[in-house]
C-alpha cells in the first residue's frame, strides 16, 4: 500500500509542474501520510501522534511499525520496500537521516552523563533480519552517528562449546550494556525461536517454552531501566536475491558470502512463519517489536535513527549538577 501511495504522489506532483503555479504548489505541498505495514494490512488510519516527547508534532513511528502484542503480522501483506511515516524520496530521506545526527548524539552524551550520578537508564537496539537485510549497515550508518566510547556492540554467531553448556540467554547476559549505554545486538537471543525452529536443533516444545522465557527476560531487563528497541528489518525475497547476486559480481564482496545463504533461503517460508511466531508472542508492552521495511536502504536507516530517537526523548536524561562550589573553584583557578 505504501508503495501505491508513493506513486500516486509522483504522478500529482507531476501534474502539478505542468501547471504554471508549479514551483509554488510543489514549495507548499506537503507529503501525504503513509500507512504503517499493520495498519496498511488492515486498511486503518496512520498512526498516532507523537508520545514520545519532542515537540509532539512529529508523528510517532513507533506507533506506525509497533507490532500489537497478541497479534501475529502477515510478512507476505507487509510491503518490505515501504516507506511508512519516511520522508518522500531517497534524497530528503538521507538529508532527513543527516538532521537527525546532532540530537541523537547529544542524547546519548546527557544518558552517559547521567549514569555517572547513579542513574541505571539505557538503550538495548536488537536487530534481527535474513541474510543481506542491512544488520551490519543499520551498525555502520545509524551507530555510527553515536560516540563509539559509549556503545556496547555484539554480533552473535552460532553459540560456542562453552555457550552451549548454558542456558540459552546466559551468553547474552554477558553483553547487556551498562548503565548510560547503548547496546547493539547484530543477531540475539531470538536465534534460539529461529534457526532453532527452523533446523529442528532442539526439540519443538524446547522452542515454544523459550517464548516465555524471553519475554520474562525482557521485562526484567525494562524493570532494571533498559529500554529494549527490537527491530525486524523485513527485507523482501527478490531483493534479497538481489543482493546476494551483487555480491557475487563485486570480487571485493565475496568474503561477504556464504554458501549457507543459499540453503537458508530454500527455507524463506519456514523462516517468515518462525519470525512471525516470535512477532506475535515477544511484542509486549515492555518490549514491542518493531517492522522495518529494509529494500530501500535510506529509510531503514532513517526509520531506526527516528526510532532511537522518540526513545531517547522519551527517557529524557539530564546532565547531573556539580556537587562542588563553582565559584570557589573558578576563584582558587584563577589565583593558582
Amino acid at each position: 500500500m505504501a508503495g501505491k501511495q508513493n506513486e500516486k504522489r509522483h504522478e500529482k506532483r507531476h501534474e502539478k509542474r505542468k501547471s504554471a503555479k508549479s514551483e509554488k504548489s510543489e514549495k507548499s505541498e506537503k507529503p501525504a501520510k503513509q500507512e504503517g505495514p499493520e495498519k496498511a494490512a488492515k486498511g486503518g488510519k496512520a498512526g498516532k501522534r507523537s508520545d514520545g516527547g519532542g515537540d509532539g508534532a512529529r508523528p510517532s513511528l513507533r506507533e506506525l511499525l509497533r507490532v500489537t502484542p497478541g497479534e501475529r503480522p502477515d510478512l507476505r501483506l507487509l510491503d518490505s520496500s515501504g516507506t511508512p511515516g519516511g520522508p518522500a524520496g531517497k534524497a530528503a530521506g538521507l538529508a532527513a537521516t543527516a538532521l537527525l545526527a546532532q540530537p541523537l548524539a547529544s542524547l546519548q552524551e546527557r544518558l552517559y552523563a547521567a549514569s555517572t550520578a547513579g542513574d541505571r537508564r539505557r538503550v538495548l537496539l536488537v536487530l534481527q533480519g535474513m541474510d543481506t537485510s542491512g544488520k551490519g549497515g543499520t551498525v555502520k550508518h545509524v551507530i555510527g552517528q553515536f560516540n563509539p566510547s559509549g556503545c556496547r556492540i555484539k554480533g552473535f554467531k552460532a553459540p560456542t562449546e562453552e555457550e552451549q553448556s548454558h542456558p540459552f540467554l546466559w551468553r547474552i547476559k554477558q553483553e547487556l550494556p551498562l548503565p548510560g549505554e547503548i547496546g547493539i545486538f547484530d543477531r540475539s537471543h531470538y536465534e534460539d525461536v529461529l534457526i532453532a525452529r527452523v533446523r529442528e536443533l532442539v526439540p519443538r516444545n524446547r522452542v515454544r517454552s523459550r517464548y516465555a522465557q524471553i519475554n520474562r527476560f525482557e521485562q526484567a531487563l525494562a524493570d532494571d531501566g533498559v529500554s529494549v528497541v527490537k527491530v525486524f528489518l523485513h527485507i523482501g525475497h527478490e531483493e534479497q536475491r538481489s543482493r546476494l547476486l551483487a555480491r557475487l559480481d563485486n570480487p571485493d564482496k565475496h568474503w561477504k558470502f556464504n554458501l549457507g545463504d543459499i540453503a537458508e533461503r530454500s527455507l524463506w517460508p519456514a523462516y517468515q512463519e518462525a519470525y512471525e511466531l516470535a512477532l506475535e508472542r515477544c511484542s509486549t508492552d515492555a518490549a514491542p517489536w518493531y517492522v522495518v521495511p529494509a529494500d530501500r536502504k535510506w529509510y531503514r536507516n532513517w526509520a531506526i535513527s527516528t526510532l532511537l530517537l522518540e526513545h531517547l526523548e522519551d527517557i529524557d536524561p539530564h546532565y547531573p549538577k556539580g556537587d562542588f562550589d563553582v565559584e570557589e573553584c573558578r576563584r582558587q583557578l584563577l589565583e593558582g
